[in-house]
């Protein structure tokens, strides 16, 4: 219980890598920081080199590898780990004075600590990656899940439009059969079976985005079209609940900056506890609002809201942990991997009652950087 809590908490690593920094940082790890960690290292052999030999200047070249751990994978940390001990070894028989012995003792020293530094570095690199993927595959199977919650949905989606093709077909099959054609109503029926195939056509590429398995990427993301797409797929599922869908996207809403496809599975999670809220409420209209604005300069917010029983204090207050759950047959994997997306994002998920009755869920991710409000 609680390794599976760490794992999801733990998300510094994947926040640096999806883009949570900000963007000093990154300018300053992807420009600054190389240059500074090669000039320290310049001058730490300086130093090492018009010191005396009993003194061990060398031993702070750790600082360099360690900086070298910020912005470098794993073969430029053992580049610049190398050319530390270089320049140790180069420092040595270019110092001019003093004790021969002490200085050999001294370099050896050195170079240990800069060899276990590296080892510690690379070691602490490979396991950020392992949990890096097991987020991605934790990710990946509660998306999986939740289709399969939705795969009567999601068959009567795609049924649709196949099912218009066959008709259309019959009917341009009639409208050329008779003596004279009507080729005006063929080609027009003919249009239809294209829109239909074509509309089938996106149902299974969104389908697709969904379900495939691919590392996390921040690129910009159209959250209002995004959602769309979401909601397109639940159309059934809201239709057979006799829930009234309401969108309020804001038109000018900036690009986010994200993964697509995680930003639509945190959407989706929030939908699928929504619906499970409202289908509880006999006495009043079952309804679902989703909502997009500009929080501020820097993020954008995606708010669902329903006309449910609303939430306890309590389960507020853990629905986001790891296998925590109020459902019989739940497992409590699903909005514990939506928070993690969220916070890895950069972003933050919160809980609002609503008055008289239901509940808000909304999150925020960060705006694409060089985007800007219309």
């Amino acid at each position: 219980m609680r390794g599976a809590q760490n794992l999801m908490a733990s998300s510094r690593p994947w926040i640096e890598r999806i883009g949570g920094r900000s963007e000093a940082r990154t300018l300053s790890s992807a420009r600054v920081l190389p240059f500074v960690t090669a000039l320290l290292a310049g001058l730490i052999f300086v130093a090492d080199t018009f010191t005396s030999l009993e003194i061990a200047v060398a031993v702070f070249y750790v600082v360099v590898v360690l900086l070298s751990a910020i912005f470098a994978r794993p073969r430029g940390v053992i580049v610049f780990s190398f050319g530390c001990v270089v320049l140790t070894v180069a420092s040595y028989f270019l110092t001019p004075g003093g004790d021969i012995q002490a200085g050999l003792i001294n370099t050896f020293i050195s170079i240990v600590a800069i060899g276990s530094t590296t080892f510690l570095v690379l070691r602490n690199q490979s396991a950020q990656l392992a949990a890096d993927d097991a987020r991605t595959q934790l990710a990946h199977i509660s998306r999986v899940t939740t289709l399969g919650e939705l795969a009567a949905s999601i068959a009567h989606e795609v049924n649709q439009p196949l099912g218009a093709i066959v008709t259309n077909g019959n009917a341009t099959v009639r409208w050329l059969s008779i003596d004279p054609p009507n080729l005006h109503e063929a080609i027009k029926t003919l249009g239809y079976i294209v829109e239909d195939a074509d509309r089938a056509s996106q149902i299974i590429a969104r389908l697709r985005r969904l379900t495939r398995r691919a590392p996390a990427m921040a690129v910009p993301v159209d959250v209002n079209d995004a959602i769309r797409e979401i909601t397109s797929l639940m159309q059934h599922e809201f239709r057979r609940h006799r829930i009234v869908l309401q969108l309020s996207l804001s038109d000018a809403l900036p690009r986010a900056r994200g993964d697509r496809v995680q930003v639509q599975q945190v959407v989706l999670n929030l939908l699928l506890n929504a619906v499970e809220a409202v289908t509880a409420v006999g006495d009043r209209s079952r309804e679902l609002t989703i909502a997009t604005a500009l929080e501020d300069a820097k993020h954008v917010c995606v708010s669902v809201t329903d006309t449910g029983p609303g939430i306890e204090a309590s389960v507020a207050e853990r629905m986001f942990d790891a296998f925590y759950t109020t459902k019989p047959d739940g497992m409590g994997i699903g909005l514990a991997v939506t928070r993690s997306i969220v916070e890895a994002h950069g972003g933050r998920i919160q809980v609002k009652p609503n008055s008289p009755q239901g509940t808000t869920i909304q999150f925020t991710i960060p705006v694409a950087r060089g985007v800007l409000p219309q």
